[in-house]
């Protein structure tokens, strides 16, 4: 193919992505659903067993092979940029007493859903054999089993918990602040499941977890004052700061996925520890485009998530494993944050809500999904099923929450504090939440 064609095919293939995705969303807005559902659903859509099965013609024409490289790319960069407008937003001081709370629920949601999803993969073996997974399950398949229960998306979560207004409520600090530090954990579990698999890395675990815990303390104890120094000191016109923390961003998202930890590490990171306003406020002129150009972006992931999803193979065994996986992820989550938030000292109806919140997938969970397919830990039907169940356990997250709110209020007489205030109407900004426009 010619570069021109190339590039005609990448510019169409671009604009039914961004049309597509962005309609998607708003539809799943409008029935009260995450902006980031629809959009997700619209990277099924435009897939190959959807509109590759119907129009095939169509299909080839906007997504060959070659622009594949390209997609990614794109996907990879509203990744970091979304994720380091995550770590931006979080504020660990929001915590107070309430770190060790954090921590239990992040250590609960974790360990359950792992033992579960390991031990059913283990006693559900032959099931999975159908769903074209080898004949004997290696460890990294079987720990690969357990993390994909395990993930809650922050990103998602973020979304879902400012478009409810519970950004500074106990409840959604604890559930962000305990999803990061889940994500931690599993995407170290992750790394260790992929490198027992094999990979092409120069250096060993061994090496490579010293240098990350190496880079770790450099951006955690110099990386803030350094930019902070740098951004006051030159007095940087906001495109311009702007742009050197995305580089900044970007640059940490390499290192992090160089070692094997995933670019979501390195933005995040990133985020973290991108200093604010001297009040200790977000800074809006560099909230707001980080927003925008992610928001913007993200539906290139959501199309290459969906390019491996294979309707036409599911069959009725894959159905049946969507509904008892979806069942076992949304059970384990619930009840374990649940749990873990009320042995924190949250009452019933604010341990509910963090429970619902750590049920909520999506992003992370693709990501998850993804390297695992691209490392052999899952064939394509499997890949399938686990997706939607990331989609399943995502939609359930809002109508739980509803449920969740109104027995409060019931009891209360007013909006449940665990609760927040009622969601913004869209396009409009909750005085708890941060002052840009919902992503999710």
């Amino acid at each position: 193919m010619s570069p021109d064609a190339l590039i005609a095919h990448f510019v169409g293939a671009s604009a039914l992505i961004l049309v597509a995705a962005h309609a998607a969303g708003w539809a799943a807005r409008k029935l009260g659903q995450p902006y980031i559902v629809g959009q997700l659903t619209a990277g099924i859509a435009l897939g190959p067993s959807l509109l590759g099965h119907t129009a095939p013609g169509v299909y080839e024409a906007l997504f060959p092979e070659e622009i594949g490289t390209a997609l990614t790319g794109f996907a990879q960069f509203s990744l970091v940029v979304f994720l380091f407008a995550v770590g931006y937003e979080l504020d660990l001081k929001l915590l107070g007493d309430r770190a060790r709370t954090a921590v239990t629920v992040a250590l609960a949601s974790f360990l359950v859903p792992m033992a579960v999803g390991s031990g059913a993969a283990l006693l559900f073996w032959d099931r999975l054999r159908a769903l074209g997974m080898p004949r004997d399950p290696s460890v990294p398949m079987v720990v690969f089993a357990g993390i994909a229960l395990s993930v809650t998306a922050v990103p998602v979560l973020t979304a879902i918990v400012r478009e409810n207004g519970l950004a500074r409520t106990v409840p959604g600090v604890v559930a962000v602040s305990a999803a990061g530090l889940l994500d931690v954990v599993c995407w170290t579990v992750l790394a260790g499941a992929l490198m027992e698999n094999g990979g092409d890395h120069a250096l060993g675990w061994p090496w490579r977890a010293v240098i990350a815990a190496g880079f770790v303390a450099v951006i955690l104890l110099a990386a803030r004052p350094l930019l902070r120094l740098l951004l006051r000191r030159t007095h940087m016109e906001a495109s311009l700061r702007m742009a050197l923390l995305i580089g900044f961003a970007l640059g940490s998202a390499w290192v992090t996925h160089s070692l094997g930890l995933h670019v979501i590490f390195g933005a995040l990171l990133a985020g973290v520890v991108a200093p604010r306003e001297p009040d200790g406020t977000l800074d809006p002129d560099l909230l707001r485009p980080l927003h925008d150009v992610s928001s913007l972006l993200l539906p290139f992931f959501f199309v290459i998530s969906g390019q491996a999803v294979a309707l036409n193979g599911m069959g009725a065994t894959g159905w049946v494993a969507v509904l008892v996986v979806t069942a076992l992820a949304a059970v384990t989550k619930i009840g374990s944050g649940h749990a873990a938030a009320r042995l924190g000292g949250l009452d019933r109806h604010d341990a509910r809500t963090v429970g619902i919140l750590m049920s909520a997938r999506g992003l992370t969970e693709l990501i998850a999904l993804n390297a695992g397919l691209q490392a052999g830990l899952l064939s394509e039907r499997l890949y399938s099923v686990l997706v939607f169940m990331a989609l399943a356990t995502t939609l359930l997250t809002q109508p739980l929450l509803l449920l969740t709110r109104r027995p409060a209020e019931r009891e209360s007489g007013r909006p449940d504090d665990a609760a927040g205030p009622p969601a913004p109407a869209p396009g409009q900004d909750s005085t708890r939440t941060a002052p840009v426009a919902d992503l999710g």
